[in-house]
């Protein structure tokens, strides 16, 4: 049987290899915007767009309820959200989901700069 193909599977294997890069360099301990500017870094040099700090608004029934602030979208196709935590706290996964929502955009990664590094791939299925 062949393999199904992942939604952005190219595109999340490189945002992936580039957070292993940087946690590789850096190991574990700075702040997250340190993290960040360091994946951003490493993401432009392996030929991606990327845009930090990005806000989208979030609207119910055509009114504006207010904004929120993604950390990094990848090629206007990714959303990014890091976490430099010890433990990574439960909603992270739900903040991530909103802002995928909130960006009509199917695929996300929590990027964990912890103790340990791990990533988390979500999916919505709420705007295909």
């Amino acid at each position: 049987m062949p393999r199904r193909r992942l939604i952005h599977e190219e595109l999340t294997q490189s945002v992936i290899e580039a957070f292993y890069e940087v946690y590789n360099t850096l190991g574990f301990g700075f702040l997250e915007h340190i993290y960040k500017a360091a994946l951003e870094h490493e993401l432009r040099a392996r030929g991606h767009r990327t845009a930090h700090e990005m806000w989208v608004t979030v609207f119910f029934k055509g009114i504006t309820l207010g904004k929120q602030r993604l950390d990094l979208v990848v090629d206007e196709k990714l959303v990014v959200e890091l976490k430099s935590t010890y433990d990574l706290r439960p909603g992270a996964l739900r903040q991530l989901h909103n802002y995928l929502c909130a960006k009509h955009l199917q695929v996300g990664l929590c990027l964990h700069f912890g103790p340990e590094p791990k990533f988390y791939r979500l999916v919505s299925t709420r705007h295909q």
